[in-house]
């Protein structure tokens, strides 16, 4: 697959365009927190999700806990309530708890830093282990990919695939690894 024409000055001109458009959640949770649990409940949260929801969702829920210990203490039901309206919330505290108790019996209460780790726990695929790698422990060896992702880079034609890990792979064939870390928050920002 060709490499992007123009890939710099595409980039150039995202940065510019999106100054005025808000972060994505899981974005902001990492920088504000560098806590990849917190990056990683978050994404959870946002699946089929939009940031204006998941964003309160995350602040209501981490009040309560922000450690995968502490999580563990809440009983469901106050998981359920902290967390809606996210879509499928109940599925998503199930998650939340799932992957907590993981956490904590083989992980010591740690997030894992590997993709081959963090798609073992339950609910987390590639693109949730890609925004914990990235946004949680800032690391640039992914391009994680939403539909914002999806569809823009199919657009521009970098890519042809409506398939969000396929796209992943192909992306991270053909972008410089200098652009693998920011990729997501700017097409994520364009495409609000």
């Amino acid at each position: 697959m060709p490499k992007p024409k123009n890939i710099d000055k595409i980039i150039s001109l995202l940065k510019k365009e999106i100054k005025g458009f808000k972060e994505p959640v899981a974005t902001e949770i990492g920088e504000k927190t560098k806590s990849p649990f917190l990056v990683l409940i978050s994404c959870i949260l946002s699946l089929r999700t939009k940031d204006t929801t998941t964003g309160p969702a995350s602040k209501r829920l981490f009040e309560l806990a922000d450690n995968p210990g502490d999580m563990l203490k809440l009983p469901i039901k106050k998981i359920k309530k902290a967390i809606f309206p996210v879509g499928f919330y109940p599925t998503k505290a199930k998650y939340i708890i799932e992957t907590c108790k993981v956490l904590v019996e083989d992980y010591n209460g740690k997030v894992p830093d590997t993709m081959e780790e963090l798609i073992k726990l339950p609910g987390i695929g590639k693109k949730c282990g890609a925004i914990t790698l990235v946004y949680g422990f800032n690391k640039s060896n992914y391009i994680p990919v939403d539909v914002h992702v999806l569809v823009v880079s199919n657009r521009l034609g970098w890519i042809k695939t409506k398939y969000p890990d396929k796209a992943m792979d192909m992306l991270m064939q053909i972008i410089p690894k200098k652009y693998w870390h920011d990729l997501n928050d700017l097409l994520v920002r364009h495409g609000q």
